[in-house]
C-alpha cells in the first residue's frame, strides 16, 4: 500500500468517525423533543408513543381550556419581546461602540461577557434584595429587567459577528458623500446586520422564554411558562403540558423555517442583487476608493 492510498483510507476513516460523532450529537439533541412531540398525540393519560393510526389531538384541545397554562404561556411571551425589544439596540450600540474604541477594548468586552458568568440564582436574589429595598414590586416588569441583564452578552455578541461583514470603508465613502452617521448607519449598516439584529431578537427571546431560576425570585403574582411547568411536574402533570410542549416546537421549528426562507429570497440565487436591496447598499459594494476620496486616502 503506498502513501497515497493510506492517506486516502485515514481520512476517508476520520470523516467516517466525524460523520458518526454528528449523527450522534444530533440524535441526542434532538430525539428528546420529538418524542415529546409525537407523544404528545397520545390520546391517553400516560406519555408514551401510540401508532400513527391513534394520534389525537384531544389533549391539544383540551390545552385551549386550561387558563392556567395559557396565562402562563402569555406571560413569558411578553416578558420575552419586552427582553428581546430592550436587549437587542442595547447589544447592537454595545457591539458598534466595541468596534471603534481604541483602549481598553478588552476590558470592556469582558464587562459586557461577565454577566453571562454570574449564576442565575444569585443574580435572581440579588435583583429581588434589590427592587425590594427600592420598594418595587415583583411583577413582568422585574422578570424582563432580569432577564435583559442575562441576554444583553448574547445579543451583544451575536451582534458584533454580524459587523464584521461591515467594512470601514463602506462607512467613510457614505461620508464622504455628504451622509450624516445616522443616515450611514440606516442606509448601510443596518441592511448589512439586519440578519445579525433579526438572530439577536430571536436568541434573547428564547432565553427569557426558557428561563426559570431568576423567574423564580422576581415573579409575580403570575408565573411564567417555565415556573408553571416545573410545579405542575411535581404534582402531577396533566397531559395537556405535553401537548403545550409539542405546540411550542411545532411554532418553533416553523419560525426557524420561515426566517431562512426570508433570508434566502432576500440573498437571491446565486447571491445576487434582490430589487429590495437598498441603493445605497448596492452603490457602496461597487464604490472603489478614488483620488477625489481623501477619507480613505
Amino acid at each position: 500500500m503506498n502513501i497515497n492510498a493510506a492517506t486516502l483510507e485515514a481520512s476517508t476513516g476520520t470523516r467516517a468517525l466525524f460523520l458518526g460523532l454528528l449523527a450522534l450529537g444530533l440524535v441526542l439533541i434532538y430525539a428528546p423533543a420529538v418524542y415529546l412531540l409525537l407523544a404528545s398525540f397520545n390520546p391517553g393519560m400516560q406519555l408514551g408513543l401510540v401508532p400513527p393510526t391513534e394520534f389525537s389531538l384531544s389533549w391539544y384541545r383540551a390545552l385551549l381550556g386550561d387558563n392556567k397554562l395559557l396565562f402562563a404561556l402569555t406571560e413569558s411571551i411578553v416578558v420575552g419581546l419586552a427582553t428581546a425589544i430592550i436587549a437587542t439596540p442595547i447589544g447592537l450600540s454595545a457591539a458598534l461602540a466595541f468596534r471603534v474604541m481604541g483602549a481598553r477594548r478588552g476590558t470592556f468586552f469582558l464587562f459586557i461577557l461577565f454577566v453571562m458568568f454570574v449564576p442565575g440564582t444569585i443574580q435572581g436574589l440579588g435583583l429581588s434584595v434589590i427592587f425590594k429595598e427600592l420598594s418595587i414590586r415583583p411583577s413582568w416588569v422585574t422578570v424582563a429587567a432580569a432577564h435583559v441583564l442575562w441576554a444583553l452578552p448574547f445579543a451583544f455578541t451575536v451582534s458584533l459577528v454580524s459587523l464584521a461583514v461591515v467594512r470601514p470603508n463602506m462607512i467613510a465613502a457614505a461620508r464622504d458623500l455628504g451622509a450624516s452617521y445616522w443616515r450611514a448607519f440606516i442606509d448601510v449598516t443596518l441592511p448589512l446586520v439586519r440578519g445579525g439584529v433579526i438572530s439577536s431578537f430571536v436568541f434573547a427571546f428564547l432565553l427569557s422564554f426558557n428561563e426559570y431560576a431568576r423567574a423564580y425570585y422576581l415573579v409575580g403574582r403570575q408565573n411564567t411558562l417555565p415556573l408553571t411547568m416545573f410545579g405542575a411536574m411535581n404534582s402531577g402533570a396533566s397531559p395537556t403540558i405535553y401537548a403545550l410542549s409539542g405546540a411550542v416546537l411545532i411554532i418553533s421549528f416553523a419560525l426557524v423555517g420561515a426566517l431562512m426562507i426570508v433570508g434566502y429570497r432576500h440573498a437571491g440565487p446565486g447571491g445576487g442583487w434582490k430589487k429590495s436591496t437598498p441603493a445605497s447598499w448596492k452603490l457602496l459594494m461597487l464604490w472603489r476608493p478614488n483620488a477625489r476620496s481623501p477619507l480613505l486616502k
